[in-house]
């Protein structure tokens, strides 16, 4: 199955359809949830199961599982460096070394090469950061979450939609202050659930049962577990995690932007309802870096045609401000968030 194109959709039927737009959230936290998802599609558990095994086969499905908030449960940041063009596979398989970098794309932009560092304390994350400038000679601008105006990448895509979100109803949208540190409070049950889980859960007709398994603890704590985790926002969402590249969604930019202070959170929340706008979020700027962007901005789509005349839009309408478009060229890795461990060692000091 290739990238981008229709071929995925002559394999899909009404009852895939039905997978794909509906469980990207909402997975039952029961011991047999399959049996939840069947009924809810008309088929029978195993039938159920199969069609998920065989869509994440085909990459229609990147994964299966919980989606993990990382800055409610650790500390995480975007990060960009200039990876020299002749040295531009090297300096990747530095960054993507690291089982903490979750996210890594080539962008076409002078800082070309961006990425995700994931870790359960900032003060791991800087090292990871720092060792990564020294590794690779590379300076890194550090670019951590301030504000999250809408951030979800749930969204349907079976259909004739040009852009993620098209065909939603308007979402609620607020400023919301995002802290470097985690706030939750997390069990030693939690924190192994957590690491056990960061990966996917088993495609198995019993995962919470497996996953009990594999932490030590009875099922029906486990469970408790994860509806705690889903509660305190941990857990973002559970369900089938799509590829939006696979489905037709290839054409894919962060816009940038250099929005007044006074009056980013006002701009960012109108923006964040926009139905064609993914992502909206505040970070840095860093003057000593020549960054002057403040207010960023993502917009998944089938043709760069069509994004560039909603990014002209955005710009003409929402915010009349200096911005540059970074579309992604190569995505260079991308995983779910993943920890070495959740035991902050530097608080324990």
């Amino acid at each position: 199955m290739s990238q981008g194109t229709a071929d995925w959709r002559a394999q899909v039927d009404a009852v895939d359809a039905a997978l794909i737009d509906g469980w990207q959230s909402g997975f039952p936290v029961r011991e047999r949830p399959f049996e939840a998802v069947a009924a809810d599609v008309g088929v029978d558990e195993r039938e159920a199961l199969d069609r998920v095994q065989r869509l994440y086969d085909d990459g229609v499905f990147r994964r299966f599982g919980p989606v993990l908030n990382p800055p409610v449960i650790g500390s995480s940041t975007l990060a960009a460096v200039q990876a020299p063009a002749d040295r531009f596979d090297e300096v990747a398989a530095v960054i993507n070394g690291y089982e903490q970098v979750n996210h890594n794309y080539a962008r076409d932009h002078e800082w070309n090469m961006w990425f995700v560092v994931t870790a359960a304390s900032k003060e791991r994350r800087d090292e990871i950061l720092a060792e990564i400038e020294d590794r690779t000679g590379c300076e890194v601008l550090v670019l951590p979450m301030l504000t999250d105006f809408y951030i979800d990448l749930e969204f349907p895509v079976v259909n004739g939609d040009r852009f993620a979100r098209e065909s939603l109803a308007e979402t609620d949208v607020a400023a919301t202050t995002i802290s470097e540190r985690a706030a939750a409070d997390l069990s030693a049950l939690d924190r192994r659930v957590l690491l056990e889980v960061q990966g996917g859960f088993p495609l198995t007709a019993t995962p919470y049962r497996d996953v009990a398994e594999a932490v030590g603890a009875p099922v029906d704590e486990v469970l408790a577990s994860v509806e705690k985790l889903l509660a305190d926002g941990c857990i973002k969402r559970i369900g089938c995690v799509v590829n939006h590249l696979v489905t037709g969604f290839d054409a894919n930019c962060m816009v940038v932007w250099d929005v007044p202070d006074d009056d980013l959170d006002d701009r960012g929340v109108e923006v964040g309802k926009l139905p064609y706008v993914t992502l909206c979020y505040h970070r840095p700027r860093r003057p000593d870096q020549d960054w002057s962007y403040n207010l960023f901005t993502m917009i998944h789509g089938r043709e760069q045609d069509a994004v560039d005349a909603k990014i002209d839009e955005l710009a003409a309408e929402y915010l009349p401000v200096n911005h540059e478009r970074l579309y992604s060229t190569e995505t260079l890795k991308q995983t779910g968030a993943r920890y070495e461990d959740l035991v902050d060692e530097y608080a324990e000091e």
